[in-house]
């Protein structure tokens, strides 16, 4: 009776940890598509289209993790969340993962169990003021009413910002990101604060952009990021080095249109990144033509930001902090062998 007590405690045990290792890694596999949490009202970050296609900048990011993971970029189920939305959708499982223009901050990390692959875009916090206002900078702004959305890094800063100065303001919060965009262009309030790149997709869709101005302030560091829940170690990893290796193929020259040329190169590093010499794919639990996955279908980081936010989009950003490093800016993926 002992024995057969100790062998069904082993062979229970056994159950539970083959349970518990079960990872977002083979949900993902066994459903077949990628759950996406995303922002469904910024232009050239996450909004769909016309035809209802999902566009932009963090929609790649996305499409880049299933074309990782499933070895195709269209198996992904986007789910459009607000800011107040968007920590418990990770933290429940609702999204694999989470790509909505989200800054890492240390309370994220701890408090929200989140873990930050590596940012997708470098941002800072600024101002859209209508032209007519005739204010050059954020410190004449005493006495206004600001229009901000909650749950977010910019509440925190804009309130910061103008007790710091000692100035008065009033905000106007409302928790979607199109109806606050559509209360500032209505005139009910006079700024509209977010992320610089945000602020660039608000104007692109006003009736008049010309009407409207950025102020040249920029309160705050907002690396934005795809997010993962707390305990899934490999699951991070493959978020992670999939930003990377996107990073990686610009710097090394390889776009989704020379990738299948570039498969010829005798450059070992090139040879490894694109699984002609296998292993780094195993590494992550993946198919050795991850990479290539990524770049053939949804293409370099270059690519992708030209595409969706660039400077020949209706946003015309300019790459800045989002150059690659060896160009000045702070894109640098680390050594993917």
């Amino acid at each position: 009776m002992k024995r057969l007590s100790i062998a069904f405690i082993c062979m229970i045990s056994m159950v539970l940890v083959s349970v518990a290792g079960a990872g977002t890694l083979d949900e993902v596999k066994a459903r077949g598509y990628l759950k996406a949490g995303v922002n469904g009202d910024v232009f050239g970050f996450s909004k769909p289209d016309k035809n209802g296609e999902w566009q932009g900048l963090d929609v790649d990011s996305a499409k880049a993790v299933a074309a990782a993971v499933l070895g195709d970029a269209t198996k992904v189920q986007f789910t459009a969340l607000t800011a107040v939305q968007r920590f418990p959708a990770v933290q429940s499982g609702e999204v694999d993962v989470l790509c909505r223009n989200t800054t890492i901050t240390l309370s994220r990390d701890t408090q929200n169990t989140l873990n930050f692959a590596h940012p997708n875009y470098y941002d800072g916090q600024g101002f859209l003021v209508p032209k007519k206002l005739r204010v050059k900078s954020a410190k004449d702004l005493e006495g206004s009413t600001v229009c901000v959305l909650p749950g977010t890094t910019h509440e925190m800063n804009i309130a910061d910002y103008f007790r710091t100065h000692g100035m008065d303001w009033k905000p106007v919060v409302i928790e979607k990101t199109a109806e606050l965009a559509k209360a500032f262009f209505a005139g009910r309030c006079d700024v509209l604060t977010s992320d610089a790149s945000q602020l660039a997709a608000a104007r692109a869709t006003a009736q008049t952009p010309t009407d409207y101005e950025m102020l040249p302030d920029i309160i705050s560091k907002e690396p934005l990021a795809p997010a993962v829940k707390h305990g899934d170690d490999q699951w991070y990893d493959i978020v992670n080095w999939t930003i990377m290796s996107m990073i990686q193929a610009e710097e090394f020259g390889i776009t989704s249109q020379n990738v299948d040329e570039m498969l010829k190169s005798k450059n070992p590093e090139i040879q490894r990144f694109l699984g002609v010499t296998p292993g780094i794919g195993s590494q992550l639990g993946l198919d050795d033509k991850w990479a290539y996955n990524i770049i053939k279908q949804v293409g370099n980081y270059g690519e992708s930001f030209n595409r969706t936010v660039g400077p020949d989009t209706p946003l015309g950003l300019q790459r800045g902090l989002n150059a690659l490093w060896t160009e000045g800016g702070l894109m640098y993926a680390m050594p993917i062998r």
